[in-house]
């Protein structure tokens, strides 16, 4: 069995910062990518930040030059700072991996439970 436990989420000013993280447990063979997804209210889930094996890192444009991800040397954490932040950031963020497990022989997506962004003043 595979868990995504994600950390950080809150209440922020416009402008301000928060950091989340996302850490892959369990029985994992392989992690191809991790990244994280937000879904706001009334609307689809979306991609922020995507990050493959190699460090190649693909934002949504209503991200770039504000968040940052990373992934932790051990290669199953995931992270995402977030700068300047928007009330239109407010959502809840997904930790997201695709990653193929001991039990299976091709990978899939697997997903956190969601932690709530709130940005307002």
């Amino acid at each position: 069995q595979v868990q995504l436990v994600e950390s950080g989420g809150g209440l922020v000013q416009p402008g301000g910062s928060l950091r989340l993280s996302c850490a892959a447990s369990g029985s994992i063979f392989a992690i191809y990518a991790m990244g994280w997804y937000r879904q706001a209210p009334g609307k689809q889930r979306e991609l922020v930040a995507r990050i493959d094996s190699a460090g190649r890192t693909v934002y949504a444009d209503s991200v770039k030059g504000r968040f940052t991800g990373s992934r932790g040397v051990a290669g199953n954490t995931v992270y995402l700072q977030m700068n300047s932040l928007r009330p239109e950031d407010t959502a809840v963020y997904y930790c997201y991996a695709f990653l193929r497990s001991k039990a299976t022989t091709e990978p899939s997506d697997y997903w956190g439970q969601g932690t709530q962004v709130t940005v307002s003043s």
